[in-house]
């Protein structure tokens, strides 16, 4: 595989923990975009933490590229909830508007990444 660095049971099990992490993102993603259905933070916490936690061993593989796009997303996703979240304050319908959009992104961008895995890709932002 191209820009492997590391040896390879221990890509298969960066390969196995962006899998779990996906999964993960994939569950609160789904979970937003469905009216009534809430994933807890915490699993978001604990994708989050999966992905800085290996990301420096991920340094130099095909993988590097997926755990910095999955840390990419959930900050960009929250700075983008951040700053649409006074419309709930404000006005109700345009603030549901506002988090399902950024929701359907959200999951769009997971979906993405999870696909590119599959394929054994990198991701080229």
């Amino acid at each position: 595989m191209d820009g492997n660095t590391v040896s390879d049971p221990a890509l298969k099990s960066l390969k196995f923990l962006s899998f779990v992490s996906y999964g993960i993102h994939t569950v609160v993603a789904v979970a937003a975009v469905l009216p009534g259905v809430q994933a807890s933070v915490a699993l978001l916490l604990v994708a989050v933490l999966i992905d800085a936690w290996k990301y420096e061993e991920a340094k130099g593989t095909w993988l590097e590229s997926h755990f910095r796009f999955r840390l990419r997303t959930v900050i960009m996703a929250g700075m983008l909830y951040a700053v649409t979240s006074p419309l709930w304050i404000l006005l109700f319908v345009p603030g549901w508007i506002a988090w399902t959009l950024v929701s359907i992104w959200f999951c769009f961008r997971i979906v993405q990444g999870f696909l590119r895995v599959l394929d054994e890709r990198a991701f080229d932002q």
